[in-house]
C-alpha cells in the first residue's frame, strides 16, 4: 500500500513501514510539542498525516469536540485518540502496547469514525508578509529636503547643555516659508505633524511643536542603541496590521530554525537567513506605528508578538545573557524604538502589559506620572501574558504568536498548554503538594492575593484532566503545601 502524500499536509516520508491504517497529527505552525510528537514518529518509521489547524481552522471544532481538548498536538491512530505528545511518548515507552498500537494499523484500514483528511481546496491562503508593498508616506521626502537644508547642526542652549543633530522651531518654519511657499501657520502643521507622525521630536520630550527658539531632533538622529533604529519611509500603519505582519514573518522564521525534536532554536541560521534580513527591514516600520489609540486587544497582541521578536532579534545580533547580571542587563537595556518611544524588554512586560506594574527587583514602576508611553500602557494587567512571553530560557514557555482577534481565547489556551505540561504545574498526591513554576512565584500578585488564591487561577484555567481534578482536590482538603520549581535559565539555543 502507498503511504499517503499530500502537497497541502506535511506527510512522513521515506519510510519502509507500509500501513492499512491512518495516523494523523493535528498541529500548529511553531508549536515544540508537535515537532516532537512528530519528530518520534519519524525515528520510529511510523508514516503520519500532518493536518494543519493554521490552515484548516475549520477543522479545530471537530478535533475539540473528539478529543475534549483544545491544545495541541492530538494524535489519532485510525479512529483511536492517542492524545497529546505526552501521551505518545507514553505510548511509545510501553513497548508491548505499541506494539499492539501498529499491529493494528498495519492491518486494520480507518472505520467510519475515524477522522479524515480535509480536502485540500479548502486551506485557507494566508498572504506572506513579504508580499507587502509600503505606502510612501509624503513626509518622508519632506525629511529629505529637511536634511539638505543645513538648518540641522549642534545648538547649545546656556553654558551646559547642548544638543546634537538638532534644529529649532523657529529656524524650520522659515524655512518652510521660504522653500515651500508657505505661511507660517501651515509650517507649524508641518512641524507638528513630524511629532505626530513620529519623524522627529522635542529634545527634551514634549509632544507640541512651536515656532521659537526650541529645539527639535529627527528620530533617526538620536543616540540609541535600539535594534530597529533607523527610519522607515513608509506611510505608518496601524499596530494590528503591522502587528500581523510581524507575527506571521517571526512564526515563520521560527519553525524553519526550530529543532526536529522541538527543544531548541537555531539563532545562527536564523541570523544568516533572508527572513531574517526581511524582517529587520519591518522592524523599522514599528518606530513609526501608530499605537496610542489601539484597542487592548490589539495591544496584547501587538506587544507580546513584539517581546517575542525581540527577544529573537537580541539572541541572534548580540548573543544570549548566560549569567545574572547579563540577564539583568538583557532585559533592561534590549529595546525597540516603537511609536517614536523606545521600550526595553522590562518596559514592554511590566510597563505595558502588566499595566504599569513594578517588576522583579524594581523599585518604581516603569513609567513615571509624565511618561508619554503611560498612553500606552494597559489600564489593567493581564495575568495570562506570562504564559505567552518568552524570554529565550529553557523553563520559558513555548514560542506562539497572537492575533488581536480571539486574543484572550489564545491566551487562555496558551495558559492551559502551559500548565499541563511538567514546567508549568506537577502534583504530589502523596505528600499534599502542588509545583508551580516560578513564574507563578515571581508574579504572585497576578493571581492571588496568597497561595490558596494563587492556586485557585491555576486550577481554573487547568484543561479537564487528571492532574486538574487533582489540584482541586487538594484546594478543597485546604490542606497542601504550594513550592515552585528551579527554574532552567539554560538557553534554548
Amino acid at each position: 500500500m502507498k503511504i499517503l502524500r499530500f502537497t497541502l499536509f506535511h506527510s512522513s516520508i521515506n519510510f519502509k513501514m507500509e500501513l492499512k491504517g491512518r495516523v494523523i497529527v493535528y498541529s500548529i505552525l511553531g508549536c515544540p510539542h508537535c515537532m516532537r510528537a512528530k519528530n518520534t514518529l519519524q525515528e520510529l518509521g511510523v508514516p503520519y498525516t500532518d493536518i494543519s489547524l493554521d490552515k484548516f481552522p475549520h477543522v479545530r471544532a471537530d478535533v475539540q469536540t473528539r478529543t475534549q481538548r483544545r491544545t495541541v498536538p492530538q494524535i489519532f491512530f485510525n479512529e483511536k485518540h492517542i492524545g497529546g505528545n505526552d501521551d505518545l511518548q507514553t505510548l511509545v515507552s510501553n513497548k508491548e502496547d505499541f506494539a499492539a498500537a501498529l499491529e493494528v494499523l498495519k492491518t486494520t484500514s480507518p472505520g467510519p469514525d475515524a477522522p479524515s483528511i480535509p480536502d485540500p481546496s479548502t486551506a485557507v491562503k494566508s498572504a506572506d508578509p513579504g508580499d507587502f508593498v509600503c505606502e510612501p508616506d509624503e513626509y518622508a521626502e519632506l525629511v529629505q529636503d529637511l536634511r539638505k537644508s543645513g538648518i540641522i547642526k549642534d545648538h547649545r542652549s546656556g553654558l551646559l547643555r547642548s544638543y546634537k543633530n538638532s534644529f529649532s522651531g523657529k529656524d524650520f518654519v522659515d524655512w518652510v516659508v521660504k522653500t515651500k511657499q508657505l505661511d507660517r501657520e501651515r509650517a507649524v502643521e508641518m512641524g507638528q505633524a513630524l511629532i505626530d507622525k513620529h519623524f522627529g521630536h522635542h529634545v527634551k520630550g514634549g509632544e507640541l511643536f512651536q515656532d521659537a527658539d526650541i529645539y527639535y531632533r529627527l528620530l533617526e538622529d538620536d543616540d540609541t542603541s535600539a535594534l530597529n533604529s533607523g527610519s522607515s519611509d513608509c506611510d505608518p500603519r496601524s499596530a494590528g496590521a503591522l502587528g500581523e505582519d510581524i507575527r506571521k514573518l517571526i512564526l515563520k522564521i521560527y519553525n524553519s530554525f526550530l529543532s526536529s525534536d522541538g527543544k531548541k532554536v537555531n539563532y545562527k541560521g536564523i541570523g544568516e537567513s533572508s527572513e531574517f534580513e526581511q524582517y529587520i527591514r519591518l522592524t523599522k516600520e514599528l518606530v513609526r506605528v501608530q499605537i496610542v489609540e489601539a484597542s487592548r486587544e490589539e495591544k496584547l497582541a501587538f506587544f507580546i508578538n513584539v517581546y517575542n521578536a525581540l527577544v529573537i532579534h537580541a539572541n541572534v545580533t548580540m548573543g544570549p545573557p548566560v549569567n545574572l547580571w547579563q540577564r539583568y542587563k538583557f532585559f533592561n537595556t534590549v529595546r525597540y524604538i516603537i511609536g517614536g518611544y523606545e521600550y526595553s524588554l522590562q518596559d514592554i512586560e511590566n510597563g505595558v502589559l502588566r499595566a504599569n506594574r513594578k517588576g522583579i527587583g524594581m523599585f518604581t514602576r516603569p513609567f513615571g506620572s509624565s511618561d508619554p508611553r503611560v498612553k500606552v500602557a494597559l489600564t489593567e494587567h493581564e495575568p495570562l501574558i506570562h504564559f505567552a512571553l518568552v524570554c529565550g530560557a529553557k523553563s520559558c514557555p513555548p514560542i506562539k504568536t497572537y492575533s488581536s482577534e480571539g486574543i484572550y481565547e489564545q491566551l487562555k489556551l496558551a495558559a492551559e498548554s502551559f500548565l499541563e505540561g511538567d514546567d508549568g504545574c506537577q502534583v504530589d498526591m502523596g505528600n499534599k503538594t502542588i509545583k508551580l513554576s516560578q513564574i507563578l512565584k515571581w508574579y504572585s500578585l497576578d493571581f492571588g492575593k496568597n497561595k490558596e488564591e494563587v492556586v485557585e487561577w491555576v486550577h481554573k484555567h487547568m484543561a479537564e484532566s487528571e492532574k486538574r481534578s487533582q489540584v482541586g482536590e487538594l484546594l478543597s482538603s485546604k490542606n497542601f503545601k504550594l513550592s515552585h520549581m528551579p527554574y532552567d535559565w539554560g538557553i534554548n539555543s
